[in-house]
């Protein structure tokens, strides 16, 4: 039940560098059952006591990626009369694979894990093993590593291991910030809000919470990837973008109008509008496919293709883009493809 076969599928950019590949790991079936029951309680434990901070929205039940979203457009409301904030959005490297076994025990009896409950977790982690299993199609065939034991991480593809993470990861994180800045948190995605009154405040508060998180972070075996993170100044109709130059161990932060952030795209005024372009032209691709395979395929299927590359993609984040002027740009879209996958003429309402 300890034995797990990675196997790395690629993500995007040069199939030839392993940092463009995702590990997905295939774990013993049984082992699962025995994983539920301990996320159960342990889930349980937590809900019971209120052990998991409010800043945490992922791998909780009745939380959604729509929550933290909304939490961050409440908050640009509340200081959008403030002249200037700004958020920080984090890339940590390989979270969920650095995190240290011991420091993850030491921390499970402040919230009253002890005992056998605690000799069980711990035999859980350890002496775990892995082996590496590539399969080419081109030549059909499969090569695969020796057993290594694993060392660190949570168990990629376990149950228990999202839980285990939010433990050793991010109760205790947002105490070192939260006296000068507003965390939001999805899993391993940490983002930062901070405001002041001042640009020369700004800098000197954001230098001092970007210190006290890499401390944090070095603590608990994390690492930040500077390249990857940035921040946004956020603006409305009163205010401008200020020259905010922000380093850390000489390295400029890199500062944009636009970033991802759990799978929408917004920008400095959260106008949505980046959003709405960038799915538009995803929604216009699932036309042209629909166009393509209507004469070869039955309706059923149409409707299947229709919920998994158009439906869904439309739906998520709604609740936030859809009253914007520009959203009717997506909803004609939708038109379009119904009359595609119905057979039905553009003017036929």
């Amino acid at each position: 039940m300890k034995f797990s076969t990675v196997k790395p599928i690629h993500k995007k950019g040069d199939r030839k560098n392993p940092a463009n590949y995702r590990p997905i790991s295939l774990l013993n079936s049984f082992s699962k059952v025995l994983e539920k029951a301990l996320y159960n309680r342990l889930a349980e434990h937590f809900s019971t006591y209120s052990l998991l901070v409010g800043y945490q929205f992922g791998f909780r039940k009745g939380i959604a990626t729509e929550d933290a979203i909304l939490s961050l457009q409440m908050k640009y409301y509340m200081l959008s009369t403030l002249k200037n904030w700004l958020g920080v959005f984090c890339d940590l490297e390989k979270a969920f694979d650095s995190v240290n076994h011991a420091t993850l025990l030491s921390k499970l009896p402040y919230y009253g894990i002890n005992g056998k409950a605690k000799m069980l977790l711990d035999s859980y982690l350890q002496n775990r093993y892995q082996r590496i299993q590539i399969i080419n199609s081109h030549l059909n065939t499969t090569t695969t590593s020796k057993w290594t034991k694993v060392r660190h991480g949570v168990p990629q593809g376990s149950i228990l291991g999202p839980l285990l993470f939010l433990i050793y990861y991010i109760n205790d994180l947002p105490r070192a910030v939260e006296h000068k800045a507003f965390p939001i948190l999805f899993a391993d995605d940490t983002s930062i809000i901070l405001t002041s009154p001042n640009i020369t405040q700004m800098q000197s508060d954001f230098n001092e919470i970007f210190m006290q998180l890499n401390k944090w972070f070095k603590l608990n075996s994390l690492s930040l990837n500077l390249d990857k993170t940035l921040f946004i100044q956020f603006t409305n109709k009163t205010t401008c973008i200020s020259d905010i130059q922000i380093k850390y161990e000489d390295k400029q932060i890199r500062t944009v109008k636009e970033a991802k952030f759990l799978g929408l795209l917004i920008n400095n005024n959260l106008s949505w509008k980046t959003h709405i372009e960038c799915i538009k032209t995803k929604l216009s691709s699932a036309c042209y496919a629909m166009r393509s395979i209507k004469p070869y395929v039955a309706t059923n299927t149409l409707k299947m293709i229709y919920y998994s590359y158009f439906h869904s993609i439309m739906t998520y984040g709604l609740l936030f883009w859809g009253n914007c002027t520009d959203s009717q740009k997506i909803f004609r879209l939708q038109k379009k493809i119904i009359r595609i996958m119905m057979g039905k003429n553009y003017r036929v309402v």
